[in-house]
Formats: C-alpha cells, sequence, structure tokens
C-alpha cells in the first residue's frame, strides 16, 4: 500500500484527563525491515495508556497511544520471514495502535487462528501473557499450592483464576462489591473475599498456614497485609498498583513474618524472545479454542471515543475487557 496516505487516530499533544485524547489525522507509518504495518481491527485500552496520557510515565509529545491490538497485515518489511499480507495477527507490543494502522517487530506478532475473534484477539494478550507468566513462570504454581489472588473480577485476575483452577490449585481471591464476587466465583475461584478483612480470614481458610503465593495488584492499601496472608518462606507477586504505588518498607519485616520472597515483575521480562512470545500465547489461544478459557469483552467504544473509553476504566467500572475499534 502506499504509506504516504493519512489515517483517522487518536493524539495526545499535552498530558491531562481524557479530555486530551482528541481525534485528529496522521501519516500510515512505514513498516521498518523487521516490521509488519497492520491494518486495526480492533484495540485493547490498558491503564498504561492512562499512565502515559496523565503524565505519570513520561512519553514524549505529541503521541498516539497504544499497544495491544489485532489486525490484517497491510505490508511487510524486507526482512519479513514468518508473515505475509493478508495474514491476521495480534501484539502486545506495538506502537500507535490508537489509530487506523500500527507497526509491530514480526518478532512480537503471533498468528490468530480463524475460530477466534478479533474482538478476543486483541483482547487476550497484555491481560492474558500477564496471567501467564505470573501463574507459570514467576511463581510455577502446582497442585497442591494454595493461592491468593487480588481482583479476582478484573481482566488478569479473571484469566489468572481460570488458569490457576486448570492446574489444581486452591484459590482465594479479593473483591470490592458483591456483583464482583459472583463474577469471581463464575471464574472458578474456590473462595472470595472482601478487602476490608482479607488478611485474617485468608489465614482462617489456610488453617492459620497461609498461602504459598499472593499475587497483588493493588498495591498501596493492601501490600502489608498480603504479606501477612503468606506461609513461611511464602511469595508476594507485586505486579501493579491500582490503589497507588508501595511506599519503601523495612526488608526486615521479610524476615519477622517468615524469610518471605518479594518480586516486582514485569511483562517485558517474560516475553524476552519470540519462542517465549508464542509460548504463552499459544498456549492461551489452545485453551481458548478448547473451551478451557473465556476472555470477557465488557464494552466496545469507537476510536473516536477513545476519552470515553479512559473515563470509563478510570472509574473502575469495568467487568471485561475494553477495546476501540476504527
Amino acid at each position: 500500500m502506499n504509506t504516504s496516505q493519512t489515517q483517522n487516530v487518536v493524539l495526545v499533544q499535552e498530558t491531562g484527563d481524557p479530555s486530551v485524547l482528541r481525534p485528529s489525522q496522521a501519516p500510515v507509518p512505514p513498516p521498518g525491515a523487521h516490521e509488519l504495518l497492520v491494518k486495526t481491527r480492533a484495540t485493547g485500552v490498558n491503564f498504561i495508556e492512562t499512565y502515559q496520557r496523565a503524565g505519570v510515565y513520561s512519553v514524549k509529545l505529541p503521541f498516539i497511544p497504544g499497544g495491544e491490538a489485532c489486525g490484517i497485515v497491510e505490508a511487510v518489511g524486507d526482512q519479513v520471514s514468518e508473515f505475509s499480507v493478508g495474514d491476521r495477527i495480534t501484539t502486545a507490543s506495538a506502537t500507535q495502535t490508537y489509530g487506523e494502522f500500527f507497526t509491530v517487530p514480526e518478532e512480537f506478532a503471533a498468528a490468530v487462528p480463524d475460530e477466534i475473534s478479533d474482538e478476543i484477539a486483541a483482547a487476550l494478550p497484555l491481560q492474558g501473557m500477564t496471567a501467564h507468566y505470573l501463574t507459570r513462570s514467576t511463581f510455577a504454581v502446582n497442585p497442591e499450592h494454595t493461592v491468593l489472588l487480588h481482583a479476582g473480577a478484573g481482566g488478569v485476575g479473571g484469566i489468572a483464576i481460570q488458569l490457576l483452577k486448570s492446574i489444581g490449585a486452591t484459590v482465594i481471591t479479593t473483591v470490592s462489591i458483591e456483583e464482583k464476587k459472583r463474577i469471581a466465583l463464575n471464574h472458578g475461584a474456590d473462595h472470595v473475599l472482601f478487602y476490608d478483612n482479607f488478611a485474617e480470614e485468608t489465614l482462617e481458610i489456610t488453617q492459620g498456614k497461609g498461602v504459598d503465593v499472593a499475587y497483588d495488584s493493588v498495591g498501596k492499601t493492601t501490600f502489608d497485609q498480603t504479606l501477612k496472608t503468606l506461609k513461611t518462606r511464602g511469595t508476594a507477586v507485586l505486579f501493579g498498583g491500582a490503589s497507588g504505588q508501595v511506599p519503601p518498607f523495612d526488608l526486615q519485616q521479610l524476615n519477622a513474618l517468615g524469610s518471605l520472597y518479594v518480586t516486582r515483575p514485569t511483562l517485558a521480562h517474560y516475553t524476552l524472545n519470540r519462542p517465549e512470545f508464542l509460548w504463552r500465547m499459544n498456549e492461551l489461544f489452545d485453551r481458548i479454542l478448547a473451551k478451557e478459557l473465556t476472555v470477557t469483552i465488557d464494552q466496545i467504544f469507537p476510536l473516536t471515543q477513545a476519552s470515553q473509553a479512559h473515563e470509563y476504566l478510570e472509574g473502575r467500572h469495568t467487568r471485561g475487557k475494553v477495546l476501540l475499534m476504527p
């Protein structure tokens, strides 16, 4: 295609509230030697984009947000070997996906099975691979383990519960309201607790022993209590900060609470190369095709309503994935 043409995009020219997400026009980017140019079918909306838009994470202005999307390959770089024009791919490692076209390194594009919709393919990579690396790699859960997982009704939480139950682990999860309790139970959680007394209740469920691993994406308001739920030599995995970042703390606490382990992982360090990336994506695809994993789509907004999508996400209204469609 002629990459000198323009496309409809969402542009951020100044950081701020969702109103800074404005429809605009921009050139279609040419693919680099190892890149694909992809026509967007659906784009995932994620908290990292809200942080970039608000200026919490520094990004050079102006910029087109977005990194997760599904689409059709329109052109390929001259060093691309695995994909051709017309292939359908998904990724969490693209740039500028809040537009009609985006580029992505071939290394981090996955071919989408025909049976999986554009919407599911766009919703899966970031949350699905996060749940996968947390439960398979950061702490390799086995059937003998008891797990605490915060935010069991969320996107990562819902997928993680399903993966943990497929392993055979016992899953304790937390939610904020009764409606979300029902969602977490539908995902397969064994025990669903509210946040206000989760540490004490977790210890009651485990007869005072504590859990083998606790996955905490809430952060500031939960982390101290999360540590108290762990058994001796248990592991706390902090992978988000929905309530704010965890402040500095005295490492001696880890000794006092039972020689605990704490880690703060990120997806990029668990998809370091194409084989690792494809292992995670293909296992997720296989589970969806086998009807062993479901991904919930909550709301789909047109690209021109990206500001409303961010308002919805930041309002903590979501019961599944939020998408943009060009």
